[in-house]
């Protein structure tokens, strides 16, 4: 990662929770590359998870539910001095207790709730940091690969709205700066918080048939490119989304995939 330049830079880095996360692959790879980082985490339990990962590194508590603890974010890093190179928002969530629902199933409280931590914590969160975020930073946010196709309920729409909204805090954030937003848009990835969602096994499987590789995304893979939009070597991208599939959304109509399918109607 050298390349990247990262070394002696400080990282904002939400949603590490286990070794399997996005989060924690950044974080890792952060880490070795020399960087700085801080976590937040959204309660002490998954505080003292994290803290037994990354023992030396500071985090703070932040349930983006708790619009006091997000406003208290920003003002308790700069107290600190910290200074930001870039910021990963890497959350979400969705309650799929009762299975996935056709859309216009969904319940307002789930919905407001899945949007609130998926999509307009990156909102609430980038403003409260505003101040401790460099010129040049960089702000990153964890997307999917084809919001319209998936099977994940209402987080595809959900998702669909953080997609815009990088964009408009892109041109809202350049009124006075230079903070770049983006989003990394994977395909299916083998984590532990999509272990959760209904049938998302089947979906993996499915999504590995189609890549042209025949070989399912790496979460590695993503968060390489993570990496590579909080670096200054991506400084021309701003307000962009970036699809990881490995090639899957040119490939639905893989002609082993189609036989398959077909044999059997």
């Amino acid at each position: 990662m050298n390349l990247l330049n990262l070394k002696g830079k400080s990282f904002l880095i939400s949603g590490v929770a286990n070794k399997k996360s996005i989060a924690y692959f950044v974080a890792q790879s952060l880490c070795e590359s020399g960087a700085h980082i801080y976590l937040t985490v959204q309660n002490e339990q998954v505080l003292s998870k994290v803290e037994k990962l990354f023992p030396d590194v500071p985090c703070f508590i932040v349930d983006v539910e708790n619009e006091e603890q997000v406003t208290q974010l920003g003002p308790a890093l700069e107290s600190q001095g910290i200074q930001l190179d870039g910021f990963l928002h890497s959350m979400a969530f969705a309650n799929y207790s009762q299975g996935i629902k056709p859309f216009h199933e969904t319940k307002l409280a789930d919905y407001v709730q899945a949007n609130t931590i998926s999509c307009f914590s990156l909102t609430s969160m980038s403003h409260s940091i505003k101040n401790v975020l460099k010129e040049n930073s960089s702000v990153v946010t964890m997307s999917i690969s084809n919001t319209r196709a998936t099977s994940y309920g209402y987080m595809g729409p959900i998702k669909a709205s953080l997609d815009a909204t990088v964009a408009f805090l892109a041109k809202s954030f350049s009124e006075f700066s230079r903070v770049r937003f983006n989003a990394v848009c994977a395909g299916p990835l083998k984590t532990t918080a999509s272990a959760g969602i209904p049938g998302y096994i089947d979906n993996y499987l499915f999504a590995e048939k189609l890549t042209l590789r025949k070989e399912a995304l790496h979460t590695q893979e993503v968060a390489n490119t993570v990496l590579f939009l909080l670096s200054s070597m991506s400084s021309g991208i701003n307000a962009s989304g970036i699809v990881v599939d490995a090639g899957m959304s040119c490939n639905y109509f893989d002609q082993d995939v189609v036989k398959t399918v077909a044999k059997d109607l």
